[in-house]
């Protein structure tokens, strides 16, 4: 029934800042553009919406991140977003080949993780949280 996933929908506060700490990991920009009108307003089912989206690439991967910033009607933040057990989406998990470089090559750009590196018991897999733009939590992997 279904083929693959197309895109992850992260909505933002700052569209910008969003974009410039997802270039730091290592994606580009794709399309780009402002969101108005009876259409989009019908599909996301807030009347009057207006909104300014980026889609971001990853090379060697087929899903996008689609980064959305509301400007009308304008979004709530979840006081609880941050936290890992929180109802509903929770985190995007990234595979690198050497966690241990990606990590220190983020800290040294200023992000904050949330712990140290640690090895799953049962698999043995590296990984490692930090929180992203608004307090999304996103994960590195190494297997």
């Amino acid at each position: 029934m279904l083929n693959k996933i197309d895109h992850i929908n992260v909505v933002v506060s700052n569209i910008d800042e969003a974009k410039s700490f997802f270039i730091q990991l290592g994606f580009t920009i794709g399309d780009e553009s402002e969101l108005s009108g009876e259409w989009i307003s019908s599909i996301v089912a807030l009347p009057n919406a207006r909104a300014r989206y980026a889609t971001l690439k990853l090379q060697g991967t087929e899903t996008n991140l689609e980064l959305i910033e509301y400007f009308n009607p304008p979004s709530e933040r979840d006081p609880n977003i941050d936290k890992a057990n929180q109802m509903g989406f929770r985190h995007i998990a990234f595979e690198v080949e050497n966690i241990d470089e990606v990590v220190q090559d983020l800290k040294d750009k200023g992000i904050k993780f949330i712990s140290t590196i640690h090895a799953y018991p049962k698999t043995g897999k590296r990984l490692v949280y930090f929180w992203g733009p608004d307090g999304i939590l996103l994960e590195l992997a190494q297997y």
